[in-house]
């Protein structure tokens, strides 16, 4: 299903039926709604699940990312779904984001704090973004954010997405692999991964869109963000969701995340704090300098003050599970979010 929605074309991919209760399904970097499919085909069928392609990837009417105003291009998109979708009428949405777009819903909700009646966040990004931060408070190793934004993807990995190589060839930068190593836990075989990588093959590549363009920077690693693109977008620089932590009376909050994820931890193996100290990246200055970014440290700090201030947060780990929950255990994640969601009835 495609909308003409007052920002932009948006494709979702939708179940269940038109007259159920609205759940939205926000995907992550590099993904599309179609990722989603599990998750939905475990959830009862009283659900309308529309889980739209972001800006910059699957079908979605490929329009520039301002990184500049950090993840607010994706969430005002998402506020335009709604709308044309009916959905705005009060508090009754629940949603649920995956990665980026779990960085997404927190934006969405500092932006629109009345409309979701549930938000279930599946290994969200930060509320500092992504690479460049020290501590748990969000401090940047250098002023100009060195070590995030577009300049950190592989260039041999984005040239291979813009061709549309699924291939397995030469491992290390191809999508497939990629994919099937850090989306998930290995552990986990995905049975239409062939349908996944092409969902994949679909993001929109160059400096508007992923990765974004890129400075060099007198620091180490010696790449700095540009305003433009995905990757920017979620750099510390613009990046800054923090005030999620503050809202008042916000939506009850479920945060699942496994035990295996490589991808949002405080060991991330995209982070260049992480692969210098592995000595994966050459001439890494030391913990003092550049440590690896705590993500979870950072997420636990601002969504403790959520709770502090009266909210509800719940927070699951689920076990031998990688950055991929919904996919890795769609049933045990529908079964978390319909506790979050019966218990407001």
């Amino acid at each position: 299903m495609t909308l003409a929605t007052s920002r932009l074309r948006t494709h979702c991919w939708v179940d269940g039926p038109a007259d159920g209760e609205p759940l939205l399904l926000v995907h992550g970097n590099l993904t599309t709604g179609r990722f989603y499919r599990a998750l939905a085909d475990a959830l009862p069928q009283r659900f309308r699940v529309v889980a739209p392609d972001l800006r910059s990837f699957g079908r979605t009417e490929a329009l520039p990312v301002d990184a500049s105003r950090g993840l607010r291009d994706w969430s005002d998109d998402l506020r335009a779904l709604l709308e044309s979708l009916g959905w705005t009428d009060g508090r009754r949405v629940h949603a649920a984001g995956w990665s980026m777009g779990g960085g997404i819903l927190q934006q969405y909700e500092i932006d629109h704090p009345g409309d979701l009646a549930t938000l279930t966040l599946l290994a969200p990004l930060s509320p500092f973004g992504f690479g460049g931060t020290r501590d748990a408070d969000g401090k940047p190793c250098h002023a100009d954010f060195a070590g995030s934004g577009g300049g950190t993807a592989s260039p041999e990995f984005v040239r291979r997405l813009a061709a549309h190589d699924a291939s397995e060839e030469e491992p290390q930068s191809s999508p497939r692999v990629v994919m099937r190593s850090f989306f998930w836990s290995p552990r986990y075989k995905a049975p239409d991964e062939d349908e996944l990588v092409d969902e994949v093959l679909l993001t929109r590549v160059g400096d508007d869109f992923y990765p974004g363009g890129s400075q060099p920077s007198e620091h180490w690693p010696g790449v700095a963000p540009l305003p433009r693109g995905v990757n920017n977008a979620m750099s510390p620089a613009w990046c800054n969701t923090s005030a999620f932590g503050g809202l008042e009376h916000p939506a009850p909050l479920l945060w699942i995340r496994g035990d295996e994820d490589s991808v949002v931890s405080d060991s991330s193996m995209f982070d260049f704090g992480t692969l210098g100290k592995l000595e994966a990246v050459p001439d890494w200055p030391g913990d003092d300098v550049f440590p690896p970014q705590p993500m979870i440290a950072q997420t636990r700090a601002v969504f403790e003050r959520r709770r502090a201030r009266g909210g509800q947060v719940r927070d699951v780990v689920l076990h031998e599970v990688g950055h991929g929950p919904s996919l890795e255990r769609p049933h045990e994640v529908s079964r978390l979010m319909l506790e979050l969601i019966d218990a407001g009835r």
